[in-house]
């Protein structure tokens, strides 16, 4: 069984997301069976390459809201996180453009690492306040992962995996994703957002159930 999974490295709620789905698995019988697919997506594709803004300063312009409910609006996210064991420091956090971050997660996958990639990437951002659109930066969390350095550079120099990450967005929506996360089971079960685990875990079970249906 395949569980793809739509998400942007800068999302709170694909963070949350991803560690409802680990414990979902961690609680499956068939999780082994199971193959997780890391796919892009880019919640602000607008965000000017190279501008890197406070994420409180992005939200105040975006809502049109002051400092104080800003921080009142992020409050409950950073609760929920907490809960999944996930230390949110908004404070820290920087917005900028994705882009580059999404095209050294197809590298790292092409190196075996895209969810490792994923994960450090998602903690770098929402935990150390790292600039994920910085080559040196992602260059160095690559290579804690196991992407060589080297051609790590080299790829974020150029325009390599400029189409994979087009393409993944493209899937995205021709599946009727308007938002991330997205996870999707076996092309035939959709999950919407950072649903509780109780979620997860049934849609494990039904697509595992109808694939072996399908197979008798």
């Amino acid at each position: 069984m395949i569980v793809e999974v739509w998400s942007d490295i800068v999302c709170p709620w694909c963070y949350i997301g991803k560690r409802r789905l680990e414990r979902a698995l961690g609680e499956f019988e068939h999780a082994d069976e199971v193959e997780v697919v890391w796919r892009s997506f880019q919640l602000d594709p607008s965000h000017p390459k190279g501008v890197r803004e406070p994420t409180y300063d992005m939200l105040a312009k975006k809502f049109g809201a002051s400092a104080a409910q800003v921080r009142q609006m992020t409050s409950r996210v950073t609760s929920v996180a907490a809960e999944e064991g996930l230390a949110y420091d908004f404070d820290r956090a920087l917005s900028v453009n994705t882009f580059d971050a999404h095209r050294l997660t197809h590298l790292a996958k092409a190196h075996d690492a895209g969810p490792a990639a994923h994960e450090r990437l998602m903690h770098a951002h929402f935990m150390e306040g790292e600039a994920l659109d910085d080559v040196e930066t992602l260059v160095r969390l690559g290579a804690e992962v196991g992407v060589p350095a080297q051609e790590a550079r080299r790829v974020l120099t150029g325009d390599a995996y400029t189409q994979d990450v087009e393409e993944d967005i493209r899937a995205a929506r021709s599946l009727g994703a308007s938002g991330v996360p997205f996870f999707v089971l076996d092309r035939a079960y959709g999950i919407s957002g950072a649903q509780p685990l109780e979620v997860f875990a049934s849609a494990l079970r039904q697509a595992y159930e109808a694939a072996g249906a399908a197979a008798r």
